[in-house]
């Protein structure tokens, strides 16, 4: 009896501890896509007619169905933890899954607008867009820099889902243990919470 009390504080520290660096790290992410939003606000102000015509080679449709994609697949991380909170592992890992794809289908989406950015030429190095008025070459600088960075969280939080279903296949992550897929959890609506400023900014703000 008494090593059972030795050792539920400790998983609870734990659980605590590991709660609160997640949302130390979240608070940095937010601090530095901040200041990339406020770059842009500052560019955007400056060259408000640049980057007017350079957002019209956005693709609006493709934003329009990577944010809902991402909206769902917020969805079901946040089911996926509901159902291992009631011991369905099952469900979880389904819905993990599930989440992964969707994911998946947003960075072939990030492929596919991005290499028609590369047909037009409109990359960074390229001589078209070194050409550009500066405006409009800030544009696509803040463009790459921002969405690319935000597909590189995309990608770690699919690597770090899939850690999760392993995880609850081998039995660490369970009703009674379920840190890992909570945090989880909490990077991925932090990658959908940064893409909901991030669309506006680059598709709809014309």
């Amino acid at each position: 009896m008494a090593e059972i009390k030795n050792i539920a504080p400790s998983e609870h520290h734990d659980y605590q501890g590991s709660k609160m660096g997640m949302w130390i790290f979240i608070f940095t992410e937010l601090f530095l896509f901040g200041g990339l939003f406020l770059v842009y606000a500052v560019f955007r102000t400056q060259y408000s007619a640049d980057f007017h015509k350079a957002a019209e080679e956005t693709n609006t449709f493709i934003g329009t169905l990577n944010t809902i994609v991402l909206l769902i697949s917020s969805m079901t991380v946040a089911m996926s933890i509901t159902a291992i909170q009631s011991n369905n592992k099952g469900r979880a890992i389904r819905l993990l899954l599930v989440t992964i794809v969707l994911a998946l289908i947003f960075m072939v989406n990030k492929y596919f607008e991005w290499g028609h950015k590369f047909e037009l030429r409109l990359y960074p190095g390229s001589v078209v867009l070194t050409n550009l008025p500066k405006g409009e070459l800030l544009f696509f600088g803040l463009y790459f820099m921002m969405t690319g960075l935000h597909a590189l969280h995309v990608l770690v939080g699919m690597i770090l889902l899939t850690v999760t279903i392993f995880r609850i296949k081998s039995g660490h992550v369970h009703s009674g243990n379920f840190s890992l897929i909570e945090n989880s959890g909490l990077y991925w609506h932090l990658v959908d919470l940064i893409w909901i400023f991030l669309f506006p900014m680059m598709y709809l703000i014309t």
